[in-house]
């Protein structure tokens, strides 16, 4: 039995991949803008919208999760949907109360670790350049610095299965990290009785 969830992992609610394979067709999941799938947008603009995505459903969660216990400790023995009011009662919570009191770096996820990423995207030929470019803020103190690069969805980033999407670095190397390559290298590895003191 299968215990991983279809979507993200165990600790996310949605995956980087799924995420990004999303935003660049320009369906702005889980509460990103919308854009232009053949304008793209910079790997800055990508992060910092999965980065809100994931504080804006964890807020959800909890403000979710608080109302439930408020519902349940009023009403043990009744089992009913949420009203309408207590729906935008929800909402207002999420907004004022969890959402704002997220730390930034609380879903992990650093700028560095997504370029590593979504340089294994473009190794494998799902994301390209557009040939888009336009000055980033690093380039105002100094000129020779990158500039914010537009990135697009290829036919192959479209193509590809979900479970690739999920993880992408497995994808790239599949043909090596099988389970025969894995005992070789197990093989190779001297063990050595720990002596006892």
């Amino acid at each position: 039995m299968d215990l991983r969830p279809n979507r993200g992992g165990f600790l996310r609610p949605f995956g980087c991949g799924w995420f990004i394979r999303e935003f660049l067709s320009g369906k702005g999941p889980e509460g990103a803008p919308v854009i232009d799938p053949d304008v793209g947008a910079p790997q800055a603009d990508i992060h910092r919208a999965y980065k809100e995505a994931l504080h804006r459903k964890y807020a959800e969660d909890w403000a979710y999760d608080d109302a439930l216990a408020e519902i349940k400790a009023k009403e043990k023995k009744l089992k009913r949907r949420l009203s309408g009011d207590e729906e935008a009662e929800i909402f207002a919570r999420t907004e004022e109360r969890y959402l704002a009191r997220i730390p930034y770096k609380l879903t992990c996820c650093r700028f560095h670790s997504f370029v590593v990423y979504f340089s294994n995207l473009q190794r494998l030929g799902w994301v390209e350049s557009t040939g888009k470019e336009e000055p980033s803020m690093f380039q105002q103190h100094y000129p020779p610095g990158p500039p914010r690069r537009y990135f697009r969805l290829t036919k192959a980033g479209r193509e590809a299965p979900d479970e690739a999407w999920s993880n992408p670095l497995f994808w790239l190397y599949r043909d090596r990290w099988n389970r025969e390559y894995l005992r070789e290298l197990r093989g190779k590895h001297k063990y050595i009785k720990a002596k006892r003191r």
